[in-house]
Formats: C-alpha cells, structure tokens, sequence
C-alpha cells in the first residue's frame, strides 16, 4: 500500500518501458536490501527495492524466539543484503547463522555499529534523504509534515532499522553508482508493508476500537512492575487457561488473517465447543491445559544442569496432561483437522518420558529434602546404600550414647554423623565458655571444626541418575514443543468458544467476496456496561451503498456504530464468533481510521495535522476490500475548510471504478454537505441516521439506524441535557435562528433596559431643557457628553 506520490518518473529520466525485454533485465539486476532489529521480543523491519527505488517499512511487531515472523517476511521479500547491528539479540544471530548455512539462499549479511541505528540518528537521515517529487526549497518542518503521511513515526525499532538502511544506501550508492557523487539514492515511493493474507491495521485503529487497553495494575506493589489489560476486545476474549495461549491469541489480534483455510480450521473448532452438548468436554480440556506450563524454561534449566524439583513436577504435570489431552482427542470427531494433528502429532514419546518422570523421581521425598531423590528400585546400589544409611542412625545413636557418659558433665547432648569422605565425627553443643582455641579441647577427642549447622550426604549416585534421566528427556524436546505449539492452539479456541458461549455470539460466513452484510449487530464491549442495547444491521454491497454518511445529533450513537462494525469486521478475521444474530463478511484487506484525534510531541504536529495523515492513509492505501470508518472529520479547522476537506474525501472515492472503491462509514455534524448539494448522487453512496424524539423540550435517543438525513443537530437540547444554565441555552438558540435567517443578532452585554429606559429620559429631559436660540448653548458638547459620543466625534471629524 503506497503513499500517493506525484509520477516522477520525468524528473529523474526514467525510460518508458520499450519492450519486455528491457523490463526483465531491470527487474534481473533490482536488488532488495532489507534492515532488521530484534528487541525484547518486538521486530522492526524495512526495505528497499532499487528496481522502482521504494521504501517498503513493518510496524513493530511481536515475534517470538525462534523469529517465525522474520522468517516468514525473508521468505517473501528474499532479500540480496540482511542489515543489522553488531550488538543484536542471541536469536538473531543464531537466525542469521542457520540462513547463511541455507544451501539455496544465502544472502549477505551486514553488521553496523549499533549507534548506526540511534533513533533520532534515524528521524534525521529520513529527514536530509533524496525526495525528488518534493521541492528543493522545502523547509525542515514541511518535510516533516509530510513524511508523517507516508511513514508511521510510532515504531522505534523500525524508525532506527530505516536510518541504518539509509546510510547502507548512501554508502553503497545503490542505483547511482555512475552517478555524480553529489547525487543521493533516490526514494521514490514509500509502502507500508504486511505480510501476504495479513490485514494491515495501524496502532491508531487498535487503540480507538478499544482491541486492547493497558490499565495500571490496582496492586500497590505492581504500580512500577506492570500492567493490566482493562476492559478490551482482548480481555473479553481471553479466557486463555495459560500464559503461552493468552501469547498466542495476542499474536492472533495482532496479525488478522484472509487467509480461509486458517479462518475455516478455527471457525469449525469454535463451532464444535460452542454447541452445548459439548460443554464438558470443553471443561475437562481446559482444566488439563491449565497445567501445561512452560517447557522452553524447563528444558533451558536442563542443558544448564541447573534443574529444581519444582522443574521435575512442572514438567511431569505438563506431560502428564498433554497425554491426557490426546487421548480425549482420541475420541472426538477426525474430521475436524486441529483434533486430528493433535491425536497424531503428540506421540509416544510423551507417555514415555511421562511413564519414565513417574518410575525414577520421589517427589515426596524430594520436596522434603530439597533435592532430587530416586524412587526404590530404580538402582539396586542406590538402594543398598539406603539400606546401609536407614542402619546407620540406629548404630550411630547407639555410639553417641556411649559416648556421651565419658564427656564432660556440662554435655548435656551429642551426636555422631558419619561422613563418607571423612569417617566418623562426634558433635557436641558448643558452650559459653568456649572461646579460645583451648577451651575445644576434650580429653580423648580431637577438635575439628566449628559450624554453625550439620552437613547431610551427598548422593553423587541419584545426581548421576538425574542426569540420565534429564539426557532421556531433552532428546525427545522436539515432541516437547510440539505440546506448546498445538495446545496454545487449543487453549485460544475454547477461550474464544467460552466467549462466545457467555455472550451469544454467531457464527460469521467468510467468503472472497466484497460484501459485508450484518444483521443485528451489536457493540461487544458497550453491550458488557449497558443494560439494554439497540441492536443495528448494515450492508454494503459490490456495487451498492459501500459508501454511508451517518448524521444525527452528538450522543445518538454514531460513534459506537463506527466501532461496531468494525469490532465485527476484525473478529471476523480472527475467526471469532461475533455479536450479531447473523453476519457476512467478506476478506478486507485493512480497517483504516480517522476517529480519535490525538497530540505528537515525538513528531512535532498538530491535531489537525495529524488528522489529515490519518485520513491521507485511508485515501492513498485503502483498496475496494478495505474497511474506512472516519467519525467528524474536518472539525479541527474552520467550518469552510472542514467541509470542503470531508466533501473532496468523499468525492474521491466516487470517482474511482466501482472495484476501487472500499467499505466507508462517515459520521458527520456538517449537515450542509447534503443540504448545499456538494456530494455527487449515485448508488455508491446512501444516507443513514439515528433516530431521536423530541418531547416537548425533552430529546429522547431512540439509537435506531435509519435511511435519511438528520435536520438538526439538536444541540440545544443536548446542551440543555449535560447541564448547561438554562438562560445560556436559550440565548444560544437565539442567536443560532437569527444566524440561521439572516437577522441582526443584538448585544445583550450592556446595560438593563430599565436602565437604559431611565437614562434615555434623563437625556431627553436634558435636551428640551435647553434653550436652543441662546448663543451660549453648546450643542455640540450637548451631544458629545451626553447623547451620542461617538456623534460627537463625527461633527468634529466635519
């Protein structure tokens, strides 16, 4: 999706395409270099292609440790130079290691000095690099302004991928290499990338459809820590019974899909739990996955020999309930496909290693001791030397007894430990009185050492045991993750059918089409805090109605019917059930928003300025199967200029073929954009508006969808509503109706009228008292200090 540039392709010489042959050879020597950072688990990434000199860039994204993301974007993109920094996270670089030993791909690899991609060192060379469709003279700020529009500033780790990508640019010249050295590498468009079947979303529309929202955490002691999700899309749906589902289900929000098959796979598992005969079947797997825990940590402990016995239960409990899972998947329906991978992909190795868990570790004894400890009968040395050890104390109580009549009367208690590499040690109390070397000393004994505690023995036989058993185990790791993998899977599918089941979702048809058609629609999120709530439907056809206005007064529900749909919409390519009695969805390819204005001080931008980059991205990169939904653009500037914006926006749109143009929902108070006929009539293009009544004085919101168009604002009555003195309304509909029919609009800021009344005949009463024929009246002072100043002023201006 590209940034609407002007051509320029006759300001810096380009060839017309002569022929098919010419076309190929440019596109054999293109070459992509593409720049990457990984940070505590977010990626940032761009490229650049030389063949049409386009900057293509990827909002920070989530990956995970194995880099599947990044893998899937080279996989596509398959870029000729990978860029990065020479202080790069531990994945990266093992990353980079397993591509370069790609016998079929091995592009080259580049390190730069990890100050090379400083953040704001990144905002200045996209600032100072080569634009040839903008003019030389351009200032700083007005650069700024619009590479805001064509490039997202609210990704760090990919603003400084770009600057680093910038100066590999210049370095090599790429492009214009026989050029003077004078000349920059040029960029000449800028696309925001996604991956293929993958719904571009922006942070702006995440934010304003409320997908997620981080609250502080109400814990005192977790103010400074973390954060919790409030009351979101997310939370809503997350009713994950453990941490690496919930990670998934983020990474699920994060990446929407077109892609039918992966959409299909979860709409028929959804399907399969939310249907009520099913519901304890959905509650024994969810009680299982609760146990599965984290297995990378456990198997990362075990190739360090630093194992717990903690890690032993975690992992037997994980195991244990894998097993468990795949055996009742065993007896639902092989149709469905995530069943079917699950009852064949979790193999035999997991009851083996479980079976293995059981037969060798002691866990009560090992949580006793604090260490770990093997079963009987697992090693016949071991336990012989148990054996010895359990006859040991009785012998050993016996010796201390002994022992104890010979020593010093002030003794009041002994014992005898036996150490295997020392032998045989009598340990007494220490006294007050032993201080000194000497005060230690016993007849018949000989003084050793003082400790503050006893020393057990060291099984160096189980510790050899525990480390066989840990080899067993981590050469069966890879069945290990495939538990993750697939039950993560699992654990996101029922937490979706639980969701669906508590709030009554359906089930939406999906379809390659262009129509989105949706009957009954509810609001997820304001459903959950209102107690009733006015279902609305919507349609938007191929070639009928795909662009709306929506008009009413403030508060009648226009906003929430914006997000609505578009909550609908995006569930939808979660696959997800959705709030509505029946729906039809067709792929979108991305959900643009200009909703919810907002401040930049990273940018440096206005309000409005920042509204108009929103809506320049809705306009340049939407498609015929994008979602548009702009809420009271136009409202930041003055009242002509704001129309004449919003009525251009529409217009654009119509003009285009019927196949370009997307799915728009406008809510507007500018009800002159139809009453002065500004928008062209066509079929593309229908009027909706929420119903209201009025009693008496009274406004009365019905939130009932409608065809028409709203007379009035009703902002009076709505002012009236949220408080407003009663004599401050009526001076504003005053003022409005007057405005409105061409009448004066008179000052009321003076004085009263009783007042004025009394002074008006005072001053009369003044003026007949003089006598206008004697020669000494002055008049003209007359007026000017009493009746008129500013008459005054005129006769002495004449």
């Amino acid at each position: 999706m590209a940034a609407a540039l002007e051509d320029p392709r006759g300001a810096i010489g380009f060839k017309d395409p002569g022929s098919n042959l010419d076309e190929e050879e440019e596109d054999d020597t293109a070459a992509v270099l593409l720049s990457v950072l990984v940070q505590r688990g977010q990626l940032g990434l761009c490229f650049y292609e030389s063949g049409d000199s386009s900057l293509h860039y990827m909002v920070d994204s989530p990956d995970d440790y194995e880099l599947h993301l990044l893998s899937r974007v080279i996989q596509e993109v398959r870029p000729h130079v990978i860029l990065t920094s020479a202080k790069q996270e531990r994945c990266l670089t093992q990353y980079l290691q397993q591509l370069g030993s790609d016998p079929h791909y091995k592009p080259e690899v580049v390190t730069y000095p990890y100050v090379d991609f400083g953040l704001e060192v990144g905002k200045q060379r996209l600032l100072s690099t080569h634009l040839p469709f903008l003019p030389a003279c351009i200032s700083e700020r007005d650069k700024m302004s619009y590479l805001s529009s064509c490039i997202t500033f609210d990704s760090p780790l990919m603003l400084r991928a770009v600057g680093a990508l910038l100066k590999c640019l210049d370095r090599r010249r790429v492009g214009v290499e026989l050029e003077d050295s004078t000349v920059g590498v040029p960029i000449l468009q800028f696309h925001a990338y996604t991956l293929k079947e993958v719904v571009y979303i922006d942070r702006d529309t995440y934010s304003v459809l409320q997908i997620f929202k981080s609250d502080l955490h109400p814990s005192v002691y977790k103010l400074q820590s973390g954060e919790k999700e409030g009351l979101s899309l997310y939370g809503i749906l997350n009713r994950c019974r453990s941490k690496f589902g919930s990670k998934l289900l983020r990474q699920w929000f994060l990446r929407p899909t077109r892609d039918l098959a992966v959409l299909y796979r979860r709409q028929e598992v959804i399907r399969f739990f939310t249907s009520p005969r099913n519901s304890d079947v959905l509650n024994t797997l969810q009680a299982s996955i609760r146990n599965i825990r984290n297995i990378p940590g456990v198997l990362r402990r075990m190739t360090l020999s630093s194992t717990k016995v903690s890690d032993w239960q975690t992992l037997y409990k994980t195991v244990y309930s894998a097993v468990c899972i795949r055996d009742s998947m065993r007896h639902l329906p092989q149709s469905i496909q995530l069943f079917r991978e699950i009852s064949e992909k979790l193999s035999e190795d997991l009851h083996y290693i479980a079976a293995l868990i059981n037969k060798v570790v002691d866990f009560d004894a090992s949580l006793e001791e604090n260490r770990f400890t093997v079963k009987p009968n697992v090693d016949p040395s071991i336990d012989d030397k148990k054996r010895r050890m359990m006859g040991l104390s009785d012998f050993l109580t016996d010796v201390a007894r002994r022992e104890l009549e010979h020593l010093d009367s002030r003794i009041s208690s002994c014992c005898v430990i036996y150490l295997p590499l020392i032998g045989f040690l009598l340990s007494v109390p220490r006294l007050p009185s032993m201080v000194e070397k000497e005060d230690f000393e016993m007849e018949g004994l000989e003084f050793m050492v003082c400790l503050c505690g006893r020393k057990g023995v060291t099984k160096d036989m189980e510790t050899a045991v525990m480390t066989q058993l840990q080899s067993a185990v981590l050469e069966r790791s890879s069945s290990l993750y495939q538990v993750l993998d697939i039950l993560a899977e699992l654990d996101c599918l029922m937490a979706m059918s639980s969701a669906s089941q508590e709030y009554s979702y359906s089930s939406p048809k999906l379809a390659r089409h262009r129509t989105i058609a949706i009957t009954q629609g509810r609001h997820p999120l304001l459903e959950l805090c209102s107690p009733v709530f006015v279902a609305n439907s919507y349609q938007s056809s191929e070639s009928e109605g795909r662009i709306k206005v929506i008009t009413g007064p403030n508060s009648s529900g226009k906003s929430i019917f914006l997000k609505q749909v578009g909550l609908i919409v995006f569930m939808a390519l979660i696959g997800s059930d959705v709030p509505a009695k029946e729906a039809e969805v067709g792929l979108v390819d991305g959900i643009f928003t200009r909703m919810q204005s907002r401040e930049s001080v990273s940018v440096g931008l206005s309000t409005f300025m920042i509204d108009l980059n929103q809506m320049a991205l809705a306009l340049n990169s939407s498609t015929g199967s994008s979602l548009v939904l702009i809420d009271e653009f136009g409202k930041g500037t003055n009242t002509v200029d704001g129309l004449s914006l919003l009525a251009a926006s529409v217009s654009f749109w119509l003009k285009k073929p019927p196949v370009d143009v997307p799915h728009v929902l406008l809510a507007t108070n500018f009800h002159s954009l139809m009453q002065l006929g500004l928008l062209p009539t066509t079929g593309m293009l229908s009027f909706l508006t929420l119903e209201t009544a009025v009693d008496r004085d009274e406004l009365v919101f019905l939130y009932q969808l409608k065809e028409g168009i709203c007379q009035s604002s009703y902002a009076a009555n709505i002012a009236a509503l949220a408080g407003l003195p009663t004599c401050l309304v009526h001076r504003a509909m005053e003022a409005s109706e007057h405005y409105r029919t061409g009448k004066p609009i008179k000052r009321i800021d003076k004085a009263s009228s009783d007042e004025q009344a009394k002074r008006c005949q005072s001053v009369v009463q003044k003026f007949l008292s003089l006598d206008l024929e004697d020669k000494d009246v002055d008049l003209q002072s007359f007026m000017k200090d009493e009746l008129l100043p500013s008459a005054g002023e005129l006769l002495n201006r004449s």
